[in-house]
This record gives C-alpha cells, structure tokens and sequence, in this order.
C-alpha cells in the first residue's frame, strides 16, 4: 500500500470514529428523554387511577338511601 492509501484509510477512519462518538450522544440523550418519558407516563397514569377511584368513592357516597 502506498503512503497515499494509508492516509486516505487514516482520514476515513477517524471521520468513522466521529461519527460514532455523535451516534452514541444522540442515542445516550434519547434513551434519557425516554425514560423521562416513561416515568411522566407512569406518574399520570397513577394519577388517572387515583382520580378515577375518588370519582367512583364520591359517587358511591352520592347514592341516594334504598327506601327512595
């Protein structure tokens, strides 16, 4: 291999280890935004159930006696 290849190899290379560095912040940052994600999710959905068992609470008080 001429000097010339071997450069060419070298400067591909790096720009092939750059952009894996890049790949591998974008997908670090993406995998964080998703489990915050995931824990908003989770969050709402306890609240949702919390909301959903006190509205069902509220409305099982609100009947009215049997004898009406």
């Amino acid at each position: 291999m001429s000097e010339k290849s071997i450069v060419e190899l070298e400067i591909k290379l790096a720009f092939q280890e750059d952009l894996l560095e890049s790949l591998n912040h974008i997908i670090t940052e993406q995998q964080r935004q998703i489990q915050c994600l995931e824990n908003s999710f989770t969050l709402l959905h306890q609240r949702q159930q919390n909301l959903a068992e006190s509205i069902e609470s509220t409305q099982e008080d609100n009947q009215p006696p049997p004898h009406y």
